[in-house]
């Protein structure tokens, strides 16, 4: 799978999170229940100062690799920092070293694939912050365009 390596400038993510495991299946059952939440009780709506009409899917504070618990928190990217409410909070993503893949195809399944591609990949990374930024550049549902960033050690 091929990849672009980019200098990330500090982003600040304003959304929703679980902590959740990629052990027996429960991390895609959590990651879609809050991406439902997200849009289903208009919680995507309230987040104020969003940049653009993208939205980002963040893997952050994780507890070692991949295999270890993590954060996910689903968003968008905002302008500054707010708590608009007990459920939406704000955090940052690290300026610095990523590899970009970009997705065209299922917001589920090619997402789903690619990851389990990354993870098979021999990529230095650095468990900080990963993210999926959803362009939202089609209707089509079938042909969506996704970029998803790795950490990388410097």
């Amino acid at each position: 799978m091929k990849y672009e390596i980019v200098e990330l400038e500090e982003k600040i993510i304003t959304g929703i999170r679980i902590k959740t495991t990629n052990q027996d299946g429960k991390a895609m059952q959590d990651i879609g229940m809050t991406w439902q939440k997200l849009f289903t009780y208009g919680i995507h709506e309230k987040i104020a100062n969003k940049i653009n009409g993208k939205t980002i899917g963040l893997y952050t504070e994780y507890e070692g690799d991949y295999t270890k618990p993590y954060t996910f928190i689903a968003g968008a990217e905002v302008s500054r920092e707010e708590q608009s409410g007990e459920e939406i909070e704000s955090t940052i993503i690290s300026k610095g070293k990523y590899a970009k893949f970009i997705i065209i195809g299922d917001v589920q399944n090619s997402v789903g694939q690619a990851w389990q591609e990354i993870w098979n990949m021999n990529l230095k990374r650095k468990y900080t912050c990963d993210f999926e930024e959803y362009q939202n550049n089609s209707k089509d549902m079938q042909k969506q365009e996704i970029h998803i960033y790795i950490a990388l050690d410097e």
